[in-house]
């Protein structure tokens, strides 16, 4: 029997797939982490993979100018739209995947930051994202987009309308971060502490909200994971790390 292959586009180490690859990893998946910023994209495993995952990052999804490798990204991700193969955006993901299908992607209206919940559209309780209805997530964005056209909402909150959104039953965009379950979240404050003053919020604060809130978030995010239709029961599961 196949093993399905995911590939994972990481940007950085600690905004890794999470809960996400725990969960395909169960399901018999082979999970091949590409540190893209590195290595740069391997287009053809990236096209040829049953499902691509493109993580977060600090960078904005329309600075390809500085940061090449998120044009490669693009275009295998149009590749992707275009044969309409199971992908999935989360975060600076989500943008490219907007970004990808025309939409505009730009600076939000100010850094939303934390652990909260979303409002769910009706589409979104009629989905695997049902299981993060009332239980706090982690945000960690900036930068905003349009809906997509022929794309369906699944998520708001009340300064980022846009949160999850899908076109059809194999692409999804997740502004938010249900794959964070608060393991490593120390490598998410390094260094973030002059920014966070700015905005109100403290390392202090942000590390107990992980504490508090990290396992039901992790397992909301190992449930939505485990309802969707990428979670195909195989055999010989690996985990790839390059």
């Amino acid at each position: 029997e196949a093993v399905p292959t995911a590939h994972v586009f990481e940007h950085l180490p600690h905004e890794g797939p999470g809960v996400f690859a725990d969960v395909l990893c169960e399901r018999g998946w082979a999970v091949d982490v590409y540190p893209v910023s590195v290595a740069g994209v391997d287009a053809a495993a990236a096209e040829a993979a049953d499902l691509l995952v493109i993580m977060g990052g600090p960078c904005g999804a329309y600075e390809g100018d500085l940061y090449p490798y998120l044009l490669a990204e693009t275009e295998v991700i149009r590749a992707r739209l275009a044969a309409d193969r199971p992908t999935l955006g989360v975060c600076l993901g989500a943008q490219l995947l907007a970004q990808a299908m025309g939409a505009r992607v730009f600076r939000g209206p100010a850094p939303e930051i934390g652990w909260h919940g979303v409002t769910l559209s009706p589409a979104g309780r009629a989905s695997p994202l049902a299981a993060l209805e009332g239980v706090p997530i982690l945000h960690w964005h900036s930068d905003s987009f349009d809906l997509p056209d022929g794309a369906e909402l699944l998520a708001s909150t009340p300064a980022y309308a846009h949160q999850a959104f899908r076109r059809g039953a194999r692409i999804l965009g997740l502004q938010c971060h249900p794959e964070a379950d608060g393991r490593g979240f120390e490598h998410w404050l390094i260094g973030q502490e002059a920014g966070l003053r700015r905005h109100g919020l403290s390392v202090t604060g942000l590390r107990a909200q992980a504490a508090a809130h990290g396992p039901a978030a992790g397992a909301a995010g190992w449930a939505g994971t485990s309802l969707s239709a990428w979670s195909i029961k195989s055999r010989n599961a690996s985990r790839v790390l390059r």
